[in-house]
């Protein structure tokens, strides 16, 4: 997140925000500037960037709760987070799921987000350590996800976003969660291409065109529908990439050809 993305999020209140509130965007954009120091699949490192997020905001910031918390919804009990003392153990399991597992970078970097404000490992500062989060390993997966903060995408669907997790979590089950940010996700990034001229590599397109289609053979004219602002020798290329580099298996040959991308 880039400073003007940060003070946008307060708008007017820039000037006359109480000094708490000036304090959260000063650690915010220190945050947001160091995105490429923090290792994505480290919790020392998301501790580090909490010790930051909260500094002069909470006592012991970069530190994980050791006492049950739960989260108020108005003058309602919203959420009870799991005992203090499994915050440890689930923040582990989490870490390894985000390293191990086999599903889509994309799909897992949902699943973190919802599993983390689950959890609430913090006393504070868990909603937008959750969005940090979900923005290092979109980072991950494509580096267009620079232009594109979490933080960002959602000011604009805050209230569906905190609906869409009460609901998840009402239903302990993350799917709708996933498929709201997913589709937030691509709204957002067809628009940052349409309106800023942002180009993805062969490869950002090639994983992005795996994600949308699944496993299905596919030709280039299905390539190129996918990709429309690209030209039909810049397809040839990427499909060329992927299959060099192992991505894909061609059959046949020439205006013939179809792919088949391997597992």
């Amino acid at each position: 997140m880039t400073e003007g993305q940060v003070t946008d999020l307060l708008e007017n209140r820039r000037v006359l925000a109480p000094e708490r509130d000036i304090l959260e965007v000063k650690n915010a954009i220190e945050v947001y500037q160091r995105l490429a120091e923090w290792d994505v699949y480290s919790i020392s490192s998301l501790c580090q960037a909490h010790q930051i997020l909260m500094q002069g905001l909470v006592e012991g910031p970069g530190r994980f709760r050791g006492s049950t918390v739960g989260i108020m919804k108005g003058q309602e009990l919203g959420h009870i987070a799991p005992p203090g003392r499994q915050v440890h153990a689930l923040m582990d399991g989490l870490f390894d799921y985000l390293a191990h597992d086999k599903e889509l970078l994309l799909i897992k970097s949902c699943v973190f987000h919802y599993e983390f404000e689950f959890i609430h490992p913090f006393l504070d500062g868990n909603g937008r350590m959750g969005r940090l989060w979900q923005t290092l390993i979109l980072r991950e997966y494509s580096t267009v996800f620079g232009h594109l903060p979490v933080e960002v995408l959602i000011k604009e669907q805050q209230e569906e976003y905190y609906q869409t997790l009460e609901n998840s979590d009402k239903l302990g089950d993350s799917t709708s969660f996933i498929e709201f940010m997913l589709s937030l996700i691509d709204r957002a990034l067809e628009d940052l291409l349409r309106t800023q001229r942002v180009t993805l590599s062969s490869s950002e397109r090639i994983t992005r065109f795996r994600d949308r289609s699944g496993n299905s053979s596919f030709t280039r004219m299905d390539y190129l529908r996918a990709n429309k602002q690209i030209s039909p020798a810049t397809a040839s290329r990427d499909l060329s990439y992927a299959v060099s580099q192992g991505l894909v298996k061609k059959i046949g040959d020439k205006r013939t050809s179809t792919y088949t991308f391997i597992q």
